[in-house]
């Protein structure tokens, strides 16, 4: 993984980058588990392999940040759906152009 910096636009590799066979590992696991919240801990004892806590981390983050999960202080849910029908549905239920013409009126 990749870290912007904020005092420039260059790039500095993350001292714990995750590989994609751990993302998919996490994210696999956290899918099974989707039903309740769980948390880190419980994360770390419900994977199939070790994974330091730094590389983690950066896997939960990316994972929040992309809207795969729901991650606060007590714990963290698989929330992403791919049912193209339900994409769908959201788009559908925001049309983003129609709210934009309303409110330019």
């Amino acid at each position: 993984m990749v870290k912007k910096t904020k005092s420039s636009k260059q790039f500095q590799k993350l001292a714990h980058s995750p590989t994609l066979n751990t993302i998919l590992m996490v994210e696999k696991t956290l899918q099974r588990a989707a039903d309740r919240i769980i948390t880190v801990v419980e994360l770390k004892k419900m994977l199939p392999k070790q994974v330091n806590h730094n590389t983690l981390m950066n896997i939960i983050d990316y994972l929040d940040k992309s809207n795969k999960i729901a991650f606060n202080a007590k714990g963290m849910m698989w929330i992403h759906n791919p049912n193209p029908k339900f994409r769908e549905a959201i788009r559908k239920a925001h049309d983003y152009d129609e709210i934009l013409a309303k409110n330019h009126r």
